[in-house]
């Protein structure tokens, strides 16, 4: 099955590839943001808006989750962040006459980069039943046919609701209210891409699905390792983080595939020695891994660490920590003595002095704490490979401790928020009774879809009506050709957005497009201007206040949207909340009441959110080493040493994002940190298997996806690129490569997507050679 990119994406005559950089942000990256920011904003809008990035009475990035600290730079932003601001608050416009313009077949044909470009939606838009454009409607229309189509279905279960990550706190709150008035948990987000594998993990091992430090705790970290994560491009911030621990005093292990320049060198652009000096050296020790070994690299320092408390008892492990605040170990540790060293230099693909020599870093730290992205997170054995981590790290008490601890680094800028306000699909029973108790109705128990499940059941017939508050579901999700095909079986698909991309080319029979407030806009309701909340990957929560006058006098607040539709599509339901949904509408603050009388770890939500910083949420196994797990306690797991059979003459390939890239935002077409420019259509291959596989740099070939019994998935037409890559592996840009990835190669527990562990074979386009 190939799929056929749309045109503009096909067109790389303007690709060249040069030697990666060695070295990230710098002057460089200050003039890149100046650049992009001044071409979407202009010089003025681009001053006044991003001096107000991040800061106490500002607005947060609508980029990555990466926490502020107390102590924030006039300029508390990097690059990408930049790009993400200059994005949003764009001075270009996507009018009712674009659409009247360019119909919906012609859109399908272009690059997410060319629809991201056009700028922002100013009006609500439909497609009627066989219409070839979008018409511009009224709000209360728009409600109406949602309202319509909802009461048409025969069980509230043939809806699915989707999140994506940049919804704030509040619209996260009535949203996930709406819908289980409406009487379903179906509540995919983009969680379910991504961080569920750490959620999974976490929440079986030490009770709590979020990370465990906090800011101060990565300063005050000995060893810091950074697993299957690129802070460079995705968390750019995290490199300032890095390069404070690292001058008092912390060492720096990187775990990855692919070098990334940012944890090569830093030159932190606000400091003298990132402009006209050499800048940090961050990483002390590069673990060039294969794909999906991670597990086995933390299951070899785990035995090496018991073999070395055999050797000198009592001076390695921290036995106190163990027996009053674990269960599990001695099967655990059984099973970890019992470790093959060549099934796991196999599986890392890594010499086993490098493996020791890391292993005498960890004798020589007190504090450790490890870090890791979606590397880890999208394989079939994510879980387990997480559930490793945690037993290396309690083993030296590693957990409870300052300067140490889990860190799971999230990418959308609310994704962890969306989780605590609701957002999700297997909802505890303690927060259904809550909300039962506040509003006075009798929620859904059973579970609902996830993000794979629901396209499954939009596939088979069993959803109808997809809605999705923010995001790009089709560019995001996996098997490209499955998920759209699955979007057009359903009667109406529903987009809340800011800006154009390409699930408004792939609808249902009808179709609607809802234009949004964007982070940065002034939000004015009729109690007054509202600001949202947000909450970091540490567990912070604070406000959000944009100060930009909207894009558009049609656009509506996401609370505004919710609050409209759930007036309309719950009206005269007998049994159903006692919400004043228009007062909610009306004044946030009156949310934030209902949130602190729901949700854990928010009593005094309106005033505590309202102090400069804000606050951050209780942790129990961080703040007192209490862990709410079935046990009582945090546990050690017993993790199967697997990964992935490759046939000959087959590589792994993982998913990546490129330097102008924010999730499926194509910003522009350069990666310079990788060398890359013009283009995005490259392979990422090591030398050595290039020569084996029999291919040559700037070679085309078709990537074709194997899966299961003879099935197979096709992305055409890929410039091959020699670079220094794990051998064995090679990487390609997302969302171009979602096609390979099968709907039904998923983590186990998780039920993410492997879109870092999929197999394929490099096909030759001999007489298509660069």
């Amino acid at each position: 099955m190939a799929v056929r990119p749309p045109e503009h994406d096909v067109d790389d005559s303007g690709l060249s590839v040069g030697p990666p950089q060695t070295y990230a942000a710098g002057i460089p990256g200050v003039v890149q943001s100046l650049r992009h920011s001044g071409r979407q904003m202009g010089a003025r809008r681009t001053l006044l808006t991003l001096l107000k990035v991040n800061q106490k009475d500002g607005f947060d990035c609508p980029g990555c989750a990466w926490p502020e600290g107390d102590s924030r730079h006039a300029a508390e932003f990097c690059e990408n962040g930049a790009k993400a601001v200059a994005e949003e608050a764009t001075l270009r416009r996507v009018t009712p006459d674009f659409f009247a313009a360019h119909s919906v077949a012609e859109l399908a044909e272009r690059s997410d980069y060319w629809l991201g470009q056009q700028g922002r939606l100013t009006h609500p838009m439909y497609l009627a039943p066989g219409a070839e454009h979008y018409r511009p409607v009224s709000w209360e229309e728009t409600f109406d046919i949602i309202a319509g189509e909802l009461a048409e279905l025969d069980s509230p279960d043939e809806a699915s609701f989707y999140t994506s990550g940049r919804t704030g706190n509040e619209a996260a709150f009535v949203y996930q209210l709406l819908v289980r008035a409406l009487g379903t948990n179906n509540l995919p987000d983009c969680s379910n891409l991504c961080h569920e594998s750490s959620g999974a993990a976490l929440t079986e091992t030490i009770g709590i699905g979020k990370g465990s430090v906090s800011l101060e705790d990565l300063h005050a970290s000995d060893l810091i390792f950074v697993v299957g994560q690129n802070p460079g491009t995705n968390h750019p911030r995290m490199l300032s983080a890095l390069e404070r621990a690292k001058r008092a005093g912390a060492r720096i292990v990187t775990v990855n595939p692919l070098p990334e320049a940012g944890l090569l060198r830093f030159k932190n652009p606000q400091k003298p020695s990132g402009v006209i000096g050499r800048g940090t050296q961050l990483t002390d020790e590069f673990a060039q891994i294969r794909l999906g070994g991670d597990l086995a690299l933390f299951r070899a320092l785990n035995r090496l660490l018991l073999q070395a408390e055999e050797e000198a008892p009592g001076t390695v492990l921290d036995h106190s920590f163990i027996n009053e605040h674990t269960h599990g170990f001695a099967d655990f540790s059984a099973d970890v003595r019992a470790t093959d060293w060549p099934d796991v230099l196999e599986a890392t693909g890594l010499e086993r002095e490098q493996i020791e020599r890391i292993h005498r870093m960890v004798l020589g730290s007190e504090r450790i704490v490890v870090c890791w992205a979606m590397g880890l997170t999208q394989h079939k054995h994510s879980v387990p490979m997480i559930r490793e981590i945690v037993n290396f790290l309690l083993l030296r008490g590693n957990i409870g401790r300052p300067g140490a601890g889990v860190c799971p680094v999230r990418g959308h800028s609310n994704v962890q928020g969306d989780r605590t306000m609701g957002i999700y699909e297997k909802p505890s029973e303690e927060f259904l009774d809550a909300l039962e108790k506040e509003f006075g109705f009798a929620p859904p128990r059973a579970h609902g879809y996830d993000v794979v499940d629901t396209i499954r059941a939009m596939r088979d017939g069993r959803v109808k009506v997809f809605f999705a508050l923010g995001g790009n579901f089709a560019s995001a999700t996996p098997d490209t050709a499955a998920t759209e095909a699955a979007l057009r079986r359903t009667a109406l698909t529903v987009q809340v957005s800011t800006k154009l991309n390409r699930s408004h080319t792939v609808t249902g029979r009808r179709a609607l497009i809802l234009p949004t407030l964007g982070r940065t806009e002034a939000d004015m309701q009729a109690a007054g201007p509202q600001f949202v909340t947000v909450e970091d990957s540490m567990s912070a929560v604070h406000a959000s206040t944009g100060t930009l006058p909207p894009a558009s006098p049609h656009l509506r607040s996401e609370v505004a949207i919710v609050c409209g539709l759930a007036e309309r599509a719950l009206a005269g339901r007998a049994g159903g909340p006692q919400v004043p949904w228009r007062e909610l509408a009306d004044d946030y603050t009156l949310i934030r009441d209902r949130i602190a009388r729901v949700v854990p770890g928010f009593g005094d939500f309106d005033r505590r959110v309202r102090r400069p910083g804000g606050f951050v949420l209780p942790h129990g196994p961080r703040d007192e080493r209490s862990f709410p797990t079935a046990t009582g306690k945090a546990n050690f797991t017993v993790n199967r040493l697997e990964g992935l059979r490759v046939p000959e003459g087959r590589l792994i390939l993982q998913t990546v994002r490129s330097h102008d890239q924010y999730n499926t935002t194509i910003y522009g077409l350069d990666d310079r940190y990788r060398g890359i420019r013009g283009g995005r259509r490259v392979v990422l291959v090591h030398p050595d298997d290039l020569a084996a596989l029999g291919l040559d740099d700037a070679d085309r070939v078709d990537l074709v996806g194997e899966y299961g019994d003879g099935e197979t998935r096709v992305a055409p037409d890929f410039r091959v690129v020699a670079y220094p890559t794990a051998r064995g592996c090679c990487a390609a840009y997302f969302p171009e490569t979602n096609v390979l990835v099968p709907l039904d190669s998923t983590a186990d527990i998780s039920n993410t997507p492997t879109s870092k562990s999929v197999i394929v074979r490099l096909r030759p386009r001999r007489d298509e050679r660069a």
